[in-house]
């Protein structure tokens, strides 16, 4: 093989390779640039809504919330909590606070769920049988651990707060059910 056709090989071996990879690094650029962030696309909004009236009796409490799937077992997220409790001549009582919520779909049909709830309360009770009128404010705190039964985007369930304690809880009982709903 002589100079001559060596180089002319070597330049043929040259522009093959640079097509080549400049192919590859076309390529390569064509991926980064599809790669888009989609974190808006693995958040949902839910939450749920609470009424319930009766004889002088008001409850009325919203709490939204927000989850960012992580990927189809995982989701993590975040909430808040208003409400509005009446019970005509005995006390009137605001909630409001925040949750952190952490929720995990072993298969598609069972979600199980921890939620870490701090809310402040700010009681005012009226003046009634020979007791005088005082208000009670404090932070009620709630670990809860739930399981649920999930179609959609609707999961049907019971929680349990694991940091119940009844004299000082806000709730009458650590065991409750849900409705969650997320879209």
């Amino acid at each position: 093989m002589n100079k001559i056709q060596f180089s002319i090989d070597c330049k043929y071996y040259f522009v093959i390779l640079t097509v080549l990879f400049s192919s590859f690094a076309s390529a390569q650029q064509a991926y980064v640039i599809d790669n888009k962030n989609h974190f808006w696309d693995k958040v949902q909004f839910g939450g749920g809504l609470g009424l319930g009236i009766g004889s002088g009796y008001t409850d009325i409490s919203v709490m939204p919330s927000a989850i960012y799937n992580v990927n189809q077992i995982v989701a993590v997220g975040v909430g808040l909590q208003f409400g509005y409790l009446n019970s005509r001549n005995y006390y009137e009582s605001y909630v409001y606070g925040g949750s952190l919520i952490t929720l995990v779909n072993p298969i598609p049909e069972v979600q199980l769920s921890a939620e870490l709830e701090q809310v402040r309360v700010n009681t005012d009770y009226n003046a009634r049988n020979g007791f005088p009128q005082y208000s009670d404010n404090f932070w009620n705190t709630a670990l809860y651990l739930g399981a649920g039964y999930r179609t959609g985007n609707v999961t049907i369930g019971a929680r349990y707060d694991v940091l119940y304690d009844p004299d000082r809880s806000l709730y009458g009982s650590g065991f409750m059910p849900f409705v969650r709903v997320y879209f």
